[in-house]
């Protein structure tokens, strides 16, 4: 019924499609008791510890500036001697973070890590109107 718009046609399937049990696993129909507990498999819980200093990444350091009269986001990237590297600039944190991984721009999965973080925090902070600031909780 995908692209009906007919509210007594999709009511219609909905009351028949109720009155019929399916099974939702690969038994054949009346072989299923739904009465019977469903035994799942848990994967043990990791408590995460307070995150360590995190390494430096080799390739260097991004400096994250939204800019929102333009609705752009403007990323600089540095070397550790302060020397521009590059600049990316894009609508969205996804685009300009899967820039950076797929040019190699990053080398640590930390980094990468706090970039997606930073970034997506950046885009909020346009779309909700609140001042971005970097590394800021």
């Amino acid at each position: 019924m995908i692209g009906s718009e007919d509210i007594g046609a999709i009511k219609k399937k909905i009351a028949e499609l109720s009155k019929s049990k399916v099974p939702s696993c690969s038994c054949e129909p009346g072989t299923c008791s739904s009465d019977e507990p469903i035994l799942t498999e848990t994967a043990p819980r990791t408590q995460a510890p307070e995150p360590k200093e995190p390494k430096l990444d080799k390739v260097g350091y991004f400096v994250i500036i939204p800019e929102t009269k333009d609705n752009l986001l403007v990323i600089e990237h540095y070397s550790y001697d302060n020397k521009l590297l590059h600049t990316i600039e894009g609508k969205d944190a996804r685009s300009i973070y899967f820039t950076i991984i797929e040019n190699g721009w990053v080398s640590e999965l930390s980094h990468a890590a706090y970039l997606g973080k930073e970034l997506e925090k950046a885009e909020l902070s346009m779309k909700l109107g609140f001042r971005y600031v970097q590394d800021g909780m």
